[in-house]
């Protein structure tokens, strides 16, 4: 079931008629609960049991970890669980890719391993590292277990962010869980404000260019160099507004509800280094890559070798963390490559302490920035290693090619850039939709019409339920 149809709509309808009238916190809970279990398993019913057993796992490891006073016995407990979560993710997403690559080697020592016939649980990258960060936090002593079962399996299978984030952490969303939800008008305004934002990003931006975007990585090589140029823009601002429009949606519904989740998304193309890109892009992913390994890892407090170390392998695993491809995994290493680098070299050193200068360090900043990200979605996108190559050389060594300029996308693209340097400009006030402005209504109607005249005929899963 997809945010963007209209049967799950109706039922969303129901769950908020419910809560209003329904007063009694417990059964709330409960109730959203269950509608969450349903939820994941409408797409395929057996997969539930991960999902809980996952739970069932994390709930008991959190409460001996609160008892154990043996540090032996609680490192026994977190690697329990860092093991049973971590081990049910490599068998569905990475078993049949460490096999394709490890035969030759296994098959020289006589054995002769087979490619299971598993299909990827929708959402299963996520959950996980939301439960494991519940115990985690438990083991360091940052949160109390939960005692009540309900709680913590609502924490984790809260049906907004369930199969596609924000990753919202146990810390900041079990305080909300126990207290009384608040459901008020000023709420439901701001909720439904982010998934209309949400819904217009994904059908009317992402799925009308998504077709421009298929064939042109479809037929690597085949395309003109501006052609080509032109598809790498279009899929950074189809990923972009795919992804962000997916979380708005969760943000927007869990605020109609009475919850608030942190922003997962920050205009991350106006980032004038890699860093600021990573504070910018899938916040919720890149902070608990940051806390949970990076930190964990060393930092940077092992010496200047160390922490470049850490950085990259931190990168490797988080583009590992998006697909079973060796594709990811260089996406990953560019982006470790681009935070060394960022961490040696600084423009800011090129230029004098005056306002232009700094604007000129920004603006490069910000371009090359920009041209590295861009790269680095070319790898993320294609089908394989030669497909990559095979763009890559009609972006910079160009031969004959189709001719191809989709208005739409030029026009998208246009649209995407003015927005973003009004943003930078810090002139972001004139895309406010406040409550009480008269132009609100119109605007936030205008592109629901949209959206409805102009969704695409086919079907358009969101990007990110393939990780």
């Amino acid at each position: 079931m997809l945010f963007t149809q209209i049967e799950f709509f109706i039922l969303f309808a129901g769950v908020i008629i419910f809560l209003l009238l329904v007063k009694n916190h417990r059964a709330q809970k409960i109730f959203l609960l269950l509608f969450s279990y349903y939820f994941y398993a409408y797409w395929d019913w057996r997969f539930l049991f991960l999902l809980l057993g996952s739970t069932c796992i994390d709930y008991t490891i959190g409460i001996a970890l609160e008892k154990s006073k043996s540090p032996v016995e609680r490192k026994f407990l977190i690697v329990a669980s860092l093991i049973t979560n971590l081990g049910v993710l490599c068998l569905f997403k990475y078993f049949n890719f460490f096999i394709d690559n490890l035969r030759p080697i296994l098959e020289s020592f006589g054995f002769r391993p087979t490619n299971l016939s598993l299909i990827l649980p929708i959402g299963i990258s996520f959950y996980t590292f939301q439960s494991l960060s519940y115990t985690i936090d438990v083991y360091r002593r940052t949160i109390k277990p939960c005692k009540d079962f309900f709680d913590l399996a609502l924490c984790i299978a809260f049906f907004p962010q369930l199969v596609a984030g924000p990753i919202v952490r146990a810390s900041y969303f079990m305080p909300q869980i126990r207290r009384p939800r608040e459901m008020t008008l000023l709420n439901a305004y701001y909720g439904f404000r982010l998934v209309v934002y949400g819904l217009f990003k994904k059908v009317f931006i992402a799925d009308n260019i998504a077709m421009f975007v298929d064939d042109v990585f479809g037929k690597p090589g085949m395309y003109s160099c501006t052609t080509t140029w032109l598809a790498v823009l279009a899929y950074a601002v189809q990923i972009y507004c795919d992804f962000s429009g997916y979380s708005d949606m969760a943000i927007g519904m869990a605020r109609i509800m009475g919850y608030k989740f942190r922003m997962n998304f920050n205009l991350p193309y106006i980032s004038s280094n890699m860093s600021e890109f990573w504070q910018r892009w899938h916040i919720s992913l890149s902070s608990w890559l940051r806390d949970y390994l990076y930190i964990s890892l060393g930092g940077n407090r092992l010496g200047t070798v160390r922490t470049y170390v850490n950085l990259m392998l931190t990168m490797l695993l988080g583009g590992l963390w998006h697909g079973a491809a060796w594709t990811f995994i260089l996406w990953g290493a560019l982006h470790g490559a681009a935070l060394a680098v960022q961490r040696i070299f600084s423009f800011k050193r090129l230029f004098a302490e005056t306002k232009a200068s700094q604007f000129a360090s920004s603006t490069l900043g910000w371009a090359l920035t920009f041209f590295a990200v861009l790269i680095g979605w070319v790898f993320f996108r294609s089908q394989g290693f030669t497909a990559s190559f095979l763009t890559l050389r009609q972006m910079f060594f160009p031969s004959e090619g189709i001719i191809w300029y989709h208005p739409f996308v030029i026009g998208v693209i246009i649209a995407m850039f003015i927005f973003h340097l009004v943003h930078a400009l810090e002139h972001e006030k004139i895309f406010h939709l406040g409550p009480f402005q008269l132009r609100s209504p119109a605007i936030l109607f205008t592109m629901l019409w949209l959206i409805i005249v102009f969704h695409p005929k086919t079907f358009n899963p969101f990007i990110y339920f393939q990780f």
